[in-house]
């Protein structure tokens, strides 16, 4: 009779918090001293863990990143956004939802998406994260741009395309960066001027009420 194949619920709780422990402090070392000047042994040191337990538990370096901006990519909220757009009938509407939903990852990501995302468009190695969480984020806004023209209301000649390049100039992470980042506004303030000047972009201004 071969060994049995036992699961300790023990064993694996320590194997989630060993992997957590790594992923906090890779964060960390990406945080402070980049990408390219982290190494997996530095990631081993600061966890307490041998090299070899970095590469079973979370892989190398490029396999830490994509798990970190995963949180990003694999937010439930980002769902809820996706169910709220397909339940309304106003275009405007469904823009502020984008900026509303857009707002909340900010907030709730905001050291990941300014402090990490950015890491992996500058690293070789990184590449295939960066590209693949682009291409998620830009198939999501793909679904924004149908539901908008599904709606109508669209200024006169925008294509699909028009008017995907709009939604993301408005509400990719350059935007939010540039403004909130670099300009220091409250997220709030950045969340209602990109909501204002996107739904400008693409239905036209909004006509003043009597007055």
């Amino acid at each position: 009779m071969g060994p049995s194949r036992y699961h300790s619920p023990r064993r694996a709780d320590a194997a989630a918090a060993t992997r957590a422990e790594i992923l906090a402090c890779a964060k960390d070392l990406f945080m402070t001293n980049g990408y390219a000047g982290t190494t997996v042994p530095q990631i081993a040191r600061a966890a307490r863990v041998a090299v070899p337990t970095v590469y079973a538990s979370t892989g190398g370096k490029a396999d830490i990143l994509a798990a970190l901006l995963a949180t990003i990519t694999d937010d439930p909220a980002s769902g809820d956004v996706a169910a709220a757009i397909s339940a309304v009938d106003d275009p405007a509407r469904v823009i502020a939802i984008v900026g509303e939903g857009t707002w909340h990852s900010h907030r709730r990501h905001w050291d990941t998406i300014v402090g990490l995302f950015p890491q992996a468009r500058s690293e070789p190695s990184a590449a295939a994260v960066h590209a693949n969480i682009l291409e998620l984020y830009q198939a999501a806004i793909g679904v924004v741009a149908d539901r908008l023209a599904e709606l109508g209301g669209l200024r006169p000649g925008l294509s699909r395309d028009e008017v995907l390049d709009i939604l993301w100039f408005y509400f990719g992470d350059a935007a939010w960066s540039s403004l909130s980042l670099d300009r220091g506004w409250p997220l709030e303030r950045t969340r209602d001027w990109l909501i204002t000047s996107a739904t400008a972009a693409l239905l036209g201004p909004v006509a003043p009420g009597p007055g």
